[in-house]
């Protein structure tokens, strides 16, 4: 940038000198222009010339320092820029070589001794994470498999027991419409034989025996019932018809003041009832109806 300035200045200056020298010239020397005789002062002014010459000789030094001047700077400063290369890549290369020793010194630390031994420990390490991973996502998929089967398990006991509900509903269904007591025994047992545990099933098969004239059966059926529902007010009721089929009015109350208890009703269907015929007489059988039905207490009244 400094030598192009100096080159322009340069330049200019030359054409100055050119300009004023031209101008003069045309002045003071035009020879065919002016007659020597009628000169009228001198054709030249050699003070004007040394003081023009020295000037010149003066910027051609001056222009000569500047232009060494220059050239030194560009020098240093290209040398600088050198030097810091050289000391940039000679640092670099000092930090990598201490890199090297200090990564040599730790691998020998731990015991290993070459890259093909740090190869082998990150293979090593590798397939024991990985081991470790698939070991415990074998875990999860073993418990999740374990998890659907035991969910599997569930729903087809949910349909069986739902298949079973539908067969025991239609066996219900079937006995409200059959007319032959022996035949509704039948569906009673057909009932028990899907579900053994329907204490319902038992007292409704209990009343049917009853209307066949089997009271031992009933009896049994009953306290059967119980055992798996101890509060069943049904089972009472039909303990208590089965006891006064066998003329045991004191049991036949008994069993049937548990199946009357906080329950209220029509007491006129417990009083038609053919099983309780021989009851019909008893005070406390009286009483009892009036404590179930508060209209069948009124209507004794009147």
């Amino acid at each position: 940038m400094t030598l192009t300035v100096f080159r322009k200045i340069l330049a200019i200056v030359g054409l100055i000198f050119c300009f004023l020298s031209s101008v003069h010239a045309e002045q003071l020397h035009t020879k065919e222009t002016q007659n020597i005789e009628n000169l009228s002062q001198p054709m030249y002014n050699p003070f004007v010339e040394r003081y023009v010459m020295d000037d010149l000789k003066q910027l051609r030094v001056e222009m000569n320092d500047l232009h060494v001047e220059v050239t030194k700077e560009i020098t240093n400063r290209e040398l600088a820029a050198t030097t810091r290369a050289v000391s940039y890549a000679t640092d670099t290369i000092t930090y990598f070589f201490y890199l090297i020793a200090g990564v040599s010194s730790v691998l020998v630390l731990v015991g290993w001794n070459s890259i093909r031994d740090v190869k082998e420990k990150v293979h090593l390490l590798a397939n024991t994470k990985i081991d470790e991973v698939v070991t415990e996502y074998e875990g999860r998929l073993a418990k999740l498999e374990e998890e659907l089967h035991r969910k599997s398990r569930g729903i087809t006991s949910a349909q069986q027991r739902l298949a079973q509900h539908q067969d025991i509903y239609s066996l219900w269904l079937k006995a409200g419409q059959e007319q032959i007591l022996s035949n509704k025994v039948d569906i009673y047992d057909q009932i028990l034989e899907r579900d053994p545990d329907n204490a319902e099933a038992m007292t409704y098969k209990a009343d049917v025996v009853l209307d066949m004239e089997e009271p031992h059966w009933a009896i049994a059926l009953c306290h059967q019932a119980l055992r798996l529902s101890p509060e069943n007010s049904h089972a009472f009721y039909q303990l208590a018809s089965a006891y006064a089929l066998l003329d045991a009015p004191e049991k036949a109350l008994n069993y049937l003041a548990k199946s009357l208890q906080d329950a209220q009703g029509n007491a006129d269907s417990i009083l038609n009832d053919p099983h309780f015929a021989n009851l019909k007489k008893e005070a406390k059988f009286i009483a009892l109806l009036r404590g179930y039905d508060s209209s069948f207490q009124s209507t004794q009244a009147v």
